[in-house]
């Protein structure tokens, strides 16, 4: 059975894009949903040809129920984060699906400071997340 991973972005959907690059490589045989918060956002995803993909507040909310593992910026668990696209229904959604949740500290993208994590450039930060999603998967 393929392990569900659901990546989930908004706003221009290149962090999206890229952890999807960067699973792909690692996690060949796992299924990976996309779902942007906007149309742009999924568009550039499906850039990285993920097995499925969606766009808005309801296909968040539906593919949370499924996913084994989320990953995303750390504002899609932030009600109104990543310039309001954000919803808090999606917020809520993320928060309490079963699925665990792999969140990268993109603060610039959700106007939150996180303690303790470090100031890493963005490709740091996707390449770490990919090698976790690894780790969780074996």
């Amino acid at each position: 059975m393929r392990n569900k991973i659901l990546v989930i972005d908004g706003q221009g959907g290149k962090l999206g894009r890229s952890l999807i690059e960067a699973i792909r490589v690692r996690c060949p045989e796992a299924e990976i949903t996309a779902v942007g918060t906007n149309g742009l956002a999924t568009s550039a995803m499906s850039k990285a040809k993920p097995d499925h993909i969606a766009t808005g507040e309801n296909a968040v909310m539906v593919c949370c129920r499924t996913a084994e593992l989320i990953v995303g910026p750390i504002g899609i668990v932030i009600a109104d984060s990543l310039l309001g696209e954000i919803t808090p229904a999606m917020a809520v959604a993320v928060g309490q699906s079963p699925g665990e949740k792999l969140l990268l500290p993109v603060g610039s993208r959700c106007s939150k400071l996180v303690v303790g994590a470090e100031d890493l450039p963005v490709s740091a930060l996707v390449e770490q997340a990919a090698e976790l999603v690894l780790e969780k998967l074996n």
